[in-house]
């Protein structure tokens, strides 16, 4: 089995809605992945169920409705915009922090679940999940992941990790 049939297996439909939802950011200009998803492009993967993304702030109303015509159920947060199919276990999240804006011009194109999908630069993914890392509204378990990610990415690339906080590095150097 390829990982894209263990994701759709997995996340009931979740390797599908992924293409559907890259099929409709295809028609509306730049967008990226961030998040879980996009970090496994880079280091081993591990499983997620959300696929964060950045779309241009100017396209996302159109992005919503065709998601809405495509069947997606789309709810609007404080930070986020987020679709789901019916049944389907992939949460598609869409940020409207408007710092992630700048990561739509630095990207890399990565297969993701068989798809080849413009992902944010290294610098980006990092910047991201330190942003989230050190949000005190963020649940302690969301924040733990985020600093797993960030230690995965430390320990992968060392050039990166004279970004990152003393919290963070002096962790690997205990190892």
């Amino acid at each position: 089995m390829t990982a894209a049939e263990i994701f759709e297996s997995v996340t009931n439909g979740g390797s599908s809605d992924f293409a559907a939802v890259v099929e409709i950011l295809n028609k509306h200009g730049r967008w990226c992945l961030v998040g879980g998803l996009a970090v496994n492009c880079y280091v081993e993967p591990v499983f997620t169920m959300d696929a964060d993304l950045v779309v241009a702030s100017s396209e996302l109303a159109a992005v919503q409705a065709e998601l809405i015509v495509r069947g997606f159920e789309v709810k609007e947060h404080e930070h986020s915009v987020n679709a789901q199919m019916k049944d389907s276990q992939l949460r598609i999240q869409f940020t409207t922090d408007p710092r992630y804006q700048e990561f739509l011009v630095e990207t890399e194109t990565e297969s993701v679940l068989g798809i080849d999908v413009p992902v944010a630069s290294l610098a980006n993914i990092v910047r991201g999940k330190l942003w989230a890392w050190s949000d005190p509204r963020r649940r302690l378990s969301k924040r733990k992941k985020d600093e797993l990610d960030l230690i995965r990415i430390a320990e992968k690339y060392p050039e990166v990790r004279e970004m990152m906080p003393s919290a963070i590095t002096s962790q690997l150097e205990q190892n």
